[in-house]
């Protein structure tokens, strides 16, 4: 089964290796996951700045991929994390085209920034997440799908906090963990 997942943010690990953290968007109460997904720096920069809405001084990679795919008239559908195997995640691109849809294999950290550029979902398999998921005590804090203001309205600001101390929390965490503790 597909959970479907949104970006927390990017953090660094111990080692000063740069991590994507994704966070299902729907999960029971008290079952709160992170899954944390170590990529490159540069794949890093890339989706924080596409989470922020912010443009490069000149085209990325992957704004250049998207450039390539519009063009074409190509959408991206959705992403998935398939699988992960001996601590290597996998991913697939959904495309819909004119020719129909198509299925791409793609590196998880490439799927997340082109994801998020295309506005596009993210999914993650089941069993990635609970194999490879950190338990959801990094993120308590609160719950940001319950954040409301005064009003009793959901407050964004509120649910920035709490994505903010969840990655701080995580952050701390990651003190002590090493990329090893996730392989298979």
């Amino acid at each position: 089964m597909m959970i479907q997942v949104r970006v927390l943010g990017v953090a660094l690990d111990a080692a000063r290796q740069h991590i994507v953290l994704l966070k299902p968007l729907h999960e029971e109460p008290g079952v709160q996951r992170v899954l944390p997904i170590w990529i490159g720096a540069q794949e890093a920069t890339s989706i924080v700045i596409a989470v922020a809405g912010e443009q490069a001084p000149r085209p990325l990679t992957h704004d250049l991929t998207m450039t390539l795919l519009d063009t074409l008239h190509a959408q991206i559908a959705r992403v998935e994390v398939t699988r992960i195997d001996e601590g290597t995640f996998y991913a697939e691109l959904t495309l819909t085209t004119p020719a129909g849809p198509r299925v791409i294999d793609a590196r998880p950290s490439d799927a997340v920034a082109l994801a998020v550029r295309a506005d596009a979902p993210i999914f993650v398999d089941e069993e990635v997440l609970d194999e490879a998921g950190i338990p959801g005590e990094i993120a308590e804090g609160g719950d940001d799908d319950a954040a409301v203001d005064e009003a009793g309205m959901p407050d964004e600001a509120a649910a920035e906090r709490t994505d903010e101390a969840a990655v701080d929390e995580f952050k701390r965490f990651l003190d002590d963990v090493d990329p090893e503790d996730f392989q298979g």
